[in-house]
């Protein structure tokens, strides 16, 4: 996977069920990779330990400030994408619902529900 996380520590702030996958929400992110990270959703499929599809919210770089504070960006097995730039995604109620619908489309997890579960 291309540009995948380099993750030190984090501390888990929320789980999701996501039909075959559970969904974890990260913050207080140290990185080993050089990013900066303010959240990061990491999708598991069931029985595995790694995840397969990541979305990040990334402080942006000082020249593209203007646009937004941070960078929404996918990870998947194929693919590394800033998809938006917006000041919400630094939001942990706003990053994690999109960051969810993002994972659902990618995953082809459309048509499952997605329960909290921590």
């Amino acid at each position: 996977m291309q540009e995948r996380p380099v993750i030190k520590t984090a501390i888990p702030k929320r789980r999701y069920q996501v039909g075959s996958h559970s969904a974890s929400l990260l913050g207080e992110i140290e990185s080993g990779d050089g990013r900066h990270y303010r959240h990061i959703l990491a999708f598991v499929p069931q029985g595995q330990r790694e995840p397969v599809f990541y979305v990040c919210a990334e402080p942006s770089p000082a020249a593209e400030r203007d646009q937004g504070a941070y960078r929404l960006r996918i990870v998947g097995e194929i693919m590394s994408e800033v998809v938006d730039t917006d000041d919400r995604w630094g939001d942990a109620d706003v990053f994690s619902e999109q960051a969810l619908k993002l994972g659902q489309q990618a995953l082809g997890l459309q048509q499952t529900s997605v329960v909290r579960l921590m």
